[in-house]
This record gives structure tokens, sequence and C-alpha cells, in this order.
């Protein structure tokens, strides 16, 4: 038997863990072999549910970043903010999504990892830079839409257990 679909999760930061539950649980009802994974540094709380595993790694700046990349294929998604994690992953054949719903390919993650490098030594060069936009309804509802496509986009694949 072939393992499940899993959807990895960068948890300590995520701002879609329920609509990643949510999103699960109504694949699993429609008979795809689905398991979401929250990956963080510290104990998180998730729900009492068979397909979901908590998952506590050492401490460490990219102890998360390393179980997921680790174990994300091409039957996978991983959600994630983090754009180094994001590039491991796609080139892993992972299909990335950020908690805003933007969507990592091959295509793109190339200049993502450039314009996040080029922020950092911006930052560090001591510029002031503006954060990220504040997480609003509309990046919730982006989100929701790009993991449903991407699960149906694996399952449509040929991926699918009995």
């Amino acid at each position: 038997m072939s393992r499940p679909i899993t959807i990895y999760v960068d948890a300590d930061a995520c701002p879609v863990k329920e609509e990643v539950y949510r999103v699960a649980e109504r694949h699993l009802t429609q008979g795809l072999d689905l398991a979401v994974a929250v990956v963080s540094n510290q104990p998180i709380a998730v729900p009492r549910a068979r397909f979901i595993e908590r998952v506590v790694v050492a401490a460490g700046p990219d102890a998360a970043d390393d179980y997921i990349a680790d174990r994300a294929g091409q039957t996978d998604v991983v959600v994630t903010a983090d754009i180094p994690l994001a590039s491991r992953s796609v080139k892993a054949g992972a299909a990335v999504i950020a908690p805003n719903g933007r969507v990592f390919t091959e295509d793109g993650i190339g200049l993502a990892l450039a314009q996040r490098n080029l922020m950092d030594s911006l930052r560090s060069a001591g510029a002031t830079t503006a954060g990220p936009p504040p997480f609003s309804p509309r990046d919730r509802s982006a989100f929701l839409s790009a993991l449903d496509a991407a699960l149906r986009r694996i399952k449509r694949s040929g991926f699918q257990i009995p």
C-alpha cells in the first residue's frame, strides 16, 4: 500500500491551520487517502483526528524546515511562508502554497528566493523595510482555493489509494 498524500504544515506561525484541517477532512470524506503533519519547534494544539499528526522537532532555526523538506515529494502539499523551505519543497516536486494563497512553482521560486535574499540584505544593512501586509480574509480565501486545487490536481494525476 502506498503512503497517503500528506499536507505538511510549517506550523509555528501559520494562520491557516484550521483551514487545512477542514479541507483535508472534506477530501477524506470524498475518498482521498490523506494525512496532515503539523510540524513545529514546540507543541501546538491540534484536533484529535486520525489523519492529523503533531510533529515536534528539536529547537533550532531550520529543524522544522529540514523535517518537511526531507519528507515532502511529488504527491504532497507543503504549506509555508518560508521561501527557502518553499524552494526546497518545489525542487522535491511538492505542491507548495503560502498561507496567503500564493502558489510557489519551479518557474517562480528563483525570483521569490532572490527577492527574499535582497530584502534580507537590505535589512542587514540597516535599511527600513515594510513587513508583509496584514493577513486578510482575501488571503484566507485564496489559500483555501489554492489548497483545494492542489489536492484535486494530485488526485487527477492518478495518485489515489483504493
